[in-house]
């Protein structure tokens, strides 16, 4: 049935690193598919990946489309086909279909400042634009990376973070003070507030817990940055990936086919049932 929308490709697991451990475990794997039968992506886009036997979930693609060898998920444990993923191993084999949505439009920021802002497993959407933007860094401007855990144990990419400060300013934060953290103690919008990223020439991506999301774009606002110049994801929902299911349904807008991807301008004027 090579025209069924819903055949997923099969792709093996080819790389498994634990991000974060507890009650809300997050693994990063790194799929590749046989014979180059995998499949192009941009920043931003999702695909579904099947456990056989336990059910389909839609995930960001957590690399970047100049990554060609394989295709990058980081995945929080919070359900059945979630945990099902996580009980699984280097070798085994999941079925993955898409890529699905629209994209950040990278090409577009050329020339521009960068402020990535990230909250839990919210920086996994906007890790592609950080690869993306930091293997092509001439041509763009100042990247300015905010990102934030509960706890220090719960910040994800650690080590790949550490290694960016070597092309990007970084500020990190946990919620609330602990012995041997030396940045910021609070909130990721706290973090905004302290450190004041100019609005000039620039663009401010951001994607967390939507209560994060609402304050970072109340804050953003405050410093001067317009709705055209910030962006953030949706990802609630989406079961079929192709418009057809209904389950994304956010006024006019199937958010796997017209999202995930939005501007606060066009975000703004959707009804709040997101």
């Amino acid at each position: 049935m090579p025209n069924n929308i819903y055949l997923p490709k099969p792709g093996r697991i080819a790389h498994i690193k634990t991000e974060v451990e507890g009650n809300r475990a997050i693994k990063t794997f790194q799929v590749t598919f046989a014979d180059g039968d995998g499949f192009e992506h941009a920043c931003g886009q999702c695909a579904m990946l099947s456990v056989f036997g336990k059910g389909e979930m839609m995930i960001s693609i957590a690399s970047s489309p100049l990554i060609e060898d394989y295709k990058q998920f980081s995945v929080m444990r919070v359900g059945r086909v979630t945990s099902a993923l996580h009980d699984l191993e280097v070798g085994d084999v999941i079925g993955v279909r898409g890529p699905y949505g629209n994209d950040f439009p990278v090409e577009a920021w050329q020339g521009k400042n960068l402020v990535l802002i990230g909250g839990g497993c919210g920086l996994a959407p906007i890790w592609p634009v950080v690869q993306t933007v930091v293997a092509r860094r001439a041509d763009f401007g100042a990247i300015t990376v905010f990102y934030g855990g509960r706890t220090s144990r719960d910040i994800m990419y650690r080590s790949e973070l550490e290694k960016l400060r070597s092309d990007a300013e970084v500020h990190l934060s946990v919620d609330s003070e602990e012995e041997g953290w030396e940045e910021f103690c609070g909130f990721v919008p706290a973090n905004i507030v302290a450190q004041e990223p100019s609005p000039d020439n620039a663009i401010a991506i951001t994607c967390g817990p939507p209560i994060m999301i609402k304050f970072v774009i109340t804050n953003l606002k405050n410093l001067g940055f317009a709705d055209e110049q910030i962006y953030t994801t949706l990802e609630n929902k989406m079961k079929c990936g192709v418009g057809k299911c209904g389950r994304c349904n956010v006024g006019k807008d199937y958010v796997c086919v017209k999202g995930p991807v939005y501007s606060w301008a066009d975000l703004k004027d959707l009804p709040q049932e997101f």
